[in-house]
C-alpha cells in the first residue's frame, strides 16, 4: 500500500489487522430455537444435527406455567444451554428459528430476539441466523369447523 502523496508505503498502525481477523480454534454447533406463545426451547447440537449437546426449555427456569412464553425465561434457558455447551466444548453456533408454522403462528414467539442476544453474550461466536418455520404450499383445514369457532 502506498501512501498517495509521497510515494511511500504506508505504515501499519501496531495491533491493527488489515482484512477480516480469521477465527481460530472454534467448534461449531447448531441452535435449534423453537418459539412459541407459549414456550421457547433451546436446543444446541453438533454440525450434523444428530448429537444434542444441551436442550434448555423457558418452562425450566421458571416456575409459574403461564410464563413459559415470556422474554426472561428464554434468555435464562439460553445462557443456561450455552452454559452447557461452552462445558463440552462449543464456541459458536449457527443459529435456526422456528416457530410453530403449518396451520398455526407462522411468526416467531417473543422469546426468540432474548434467546439469541442471550447466546451471543454468553461468549458463543454466532455463526448464519436462519429461519426453518415451516411453510404450507397448500394449507391443511384449520380446526374450528365449517362455522369458524364461535366468540
Amino acid at each position: 500500500m502506498m501512501d498517495r502523496q509521497e510515494g511511500r508505503p504506508m505504515r501499519r498502525r501496531r495491533g491493527s489487522l488489515i482484512g477480516k481477523p480469521v477465527a481460530r480454534n472454534v467448534r461449531w454447533g447448531i441452535a435449534h430455537i423453537f418459539s412459541s406463545s407459549n414456550s421457547t426451547i433451546v436446543h444446541i447440537t453438533d454440525v450434523t444435527g444428530a448429537e444434542c449437546i444441551a436442550r434448555v426449555t423457558s418452562g425450566m427456569m421458571t416456575d409459574k406455567s403461564r410464563e413459559g412464553g415470556s422474554p426472561f425465561p428464554a434468555m435464562r434457558a439460553a445462557q443456561k444451554a450455552a452454559e452447557v455447551a461452552m462445558d463440552k466444548g462449543v464456541n459458536g453456533v449457527h443459529i435456526k428459528i422456528r416457530a410453530p408454522g403449518g396451520i398455526k403462528s407462522k411468526s416467531p414467539g417473543a422469546g426468540a430476539q432474548p434467546a439469541i442476544r442471550a447466546l451471543a453474550r454468553a461468549g458463543m461466536r454466532i455463526g448464519r441466523i436462519e429461519d426453518t418455520t415451516p411453510l404450507p404450499t397448500d394449507t391443511c383445514r384449520r380446526k374450528g369447523g365449517r362455522k369458524g369457532r364461535r366468540v
